[in-house]
């Protein structure tokens, strides 16, 4: 029986893994489209450039069926905190489930009052108004991720709060200490920067697939394809050194507050000084060793501590069953973080190519830049699976095991649904995500036609995804 329920908790911890792994794309594809949304119409708006406002009407048609998807895979999540972790929800819910509220009230409230203007109003309101929605948009995507970063960075590092001795509750004591509680800010500029940055090497895969296209055509890439191409270079150049930066500042806060997941990602077992840096290993749970490990001398205690000196901490010091799985995140984190410097190197790279005038010339970097369309959302994932891994094996840091959160589930039940959100998602999201491929498969144009038809009769000719319309107003009415 305990072996029957151990499976359970492994099938539910599994298929709440995997609707969140879906789930975490359209958010951050939403968060920063809506933002580059914004720029567009607001460039368009400063200079009068029509290739902004087409720009701007290519990408709203993406936006509605990323925002829509997100819409619909965030709901399964809210059932999933009352059926296989009602225990967690009882528990933390005086907490968590506020400032989730508060999500909902301000952020969601915004989006959807204003989405049907950005996406539909473009003809029926002023410039400015229809302006002020696409921002309003943008600034509740934004306000969404600060709260729902500010619910998950109370579980890792927990400040404000009481237990109730009676019901074993975590009670609010300090909100302003629940929500700004140690590595919230910084997971909320490396999860924006995230989310620019994985949308910018999407635009600019978009530009160079059609300047690649064109190419092989014999023609010259239209200005709308050459002008997006050329902000998603900007962006990346300029946000990926910055995410490193920031990923920097994570890490030295995750080692003050967090050790042991700092020494699962890293391999390391012994607490020591000058510590190397494994850049390559197989870590052994069970022998308590890194197999096959290819160390940089010193590079560890430099990295983790920004001294030759410093000491890095090892899973040795740390109880065997407060250890996270180190495998596990010992390879999400050297996958994220091989894509960020690779992300910056490309983002470098076209500025050697601005300079040089070749940055719509050039068929090799035009295809690098197109194999790298998933890298950011890729990275975002592996960033997302080493946080909450290594947060293992609590939901709540220190306080809530989570084989203490998870309600009685069935095994039966729970491979029953596993099975079924598998294959329901793969059919649903794999069906939007074809329609979006097939939207960015097209060229934008000259002159692009807007979302909204001047009449009810044009509905019939217009040139947009019929699943545009059936997501968008979905959330918009």
């Amino acid at each position: 029986m305990q072996n029957a329920h151990d499976i359970a908790l492994l099938l539910a911890r599994f298929q709440f893994a995997f609707t969140v792994g879906v789930h975490i794309i359209f958010p951050a594809f939403s968060i920063g489209l809506a933002a580059y949304l914004a720029v567009l119409e607001g460039a368009w708006l400063a200079t009068g450039r029509q290739v902004f406002l087409d720009l701007y009407r290519y990408w709203i048609k993406a936006f509605s069926i990323v925002f829509g998807m997100g819409v619909v895979s965030g709901l399964v999540m809210a059932y999933e905190f009352g059926t296989n972790w009602s225990v967690f929800s009882k528990k933390a819910g005086p907490i968590t489930g506020v400032l989730l509220s508060y999500e909902v009230m301000t952020a969601f409230f915004l989006e959807a009052g204003f989405l049907g203007v950005m996406l539909f109003g473009m003809s029926k309101v002023g410039r400015g108004l229809h302006f002020a929605a696409t921002c309003c948009v943008s600034v509740g995507t934004l306000i969404s991720m600060t709260w729902i970063l500010a619910s998950n960075s109370w579980m890792q590092t927990p400040r404000g709060y009481r237990i109730d001795p009676a019901t074993g509750q975590f009670l609010p004591d300090d909100w302003l200490a629940i929500i700004f509680n140690p590595s919230f800010p910084f997971r909320l500029v490396h999860m924006g920067l995230a989310a620019f940055l994985s949308v910018a090497f999407a635009v600019g895969a978009t530009g160079a697939w059609h300047m690649l296209r064109a190419r092989r055509a014999g023609a010259i890439a239209s200005e709308p394809v050459r002008v997006m191409f050329s902000m998603a270079m900007w962006m990346a150049a300029i946000v990926a050194p910055v995410q490193i930066l920031a990923g920097d500042a994570h890490g030295l806060n995750t080692l003050k507050y967090q050790p042991v997941k700092i020494a699962a990602m890293e391999g390391d077992w012994e607490t020591e000084g000058r510590a190397p840096e494994l850049l390559f290993g197989i870590p052994n749970m069970r022998t308590e060793h890194t197999d096959y490990a290819v160390k940089i001398p010193l590079l560890g205690s430099l990295i983790l501590t920004h001294s030759l000196d410093g000491k890095v901490p090892g899973m040795k010091d740390f109880p065997r069953d407060q250890r996270p799985p180190s495998p596990v995140i010992f390879f999400s984190f050297r996958i994220m973080v091989a894509l960020g410097v690779l992300m910056m190197l490309v983002g470098l790279w076209s500025l050697w190519h601005r300079r040089n005038s070749t940055l719509f010339t050039s068929p090799v970097f035009h295809i690098v830049a197109l194999c790298m369309a998933p890298a950011g959302f890729i990275a975002l994932l592996c960033g997302w699976v080493t946080t909450e891994v290594g947060r293992q094996p609590w939901t709540v840091y220190g306080l809530l095991r989570t084989s203490d959160s998870a309600a009685p589930v069935i095994l039966s039940s729970m491979a029953v649904s596993m099975t079924a959100f598998v294959v329901v998602y793969v059919i649903v999201f794999g069906s939007g995500l074809g329609i979006l491929i097939r939207l960015l498969a097209r060229a934008p144009q000259e002159g692009e036609p807007d979302t909204a038809p001047a009449r009810a009769s044009d509905m019939l000719a217009t040139r947009v995804h019929p699943a545009v319309v059936t997501f968008s107003s979905g959330k918009g009415a």
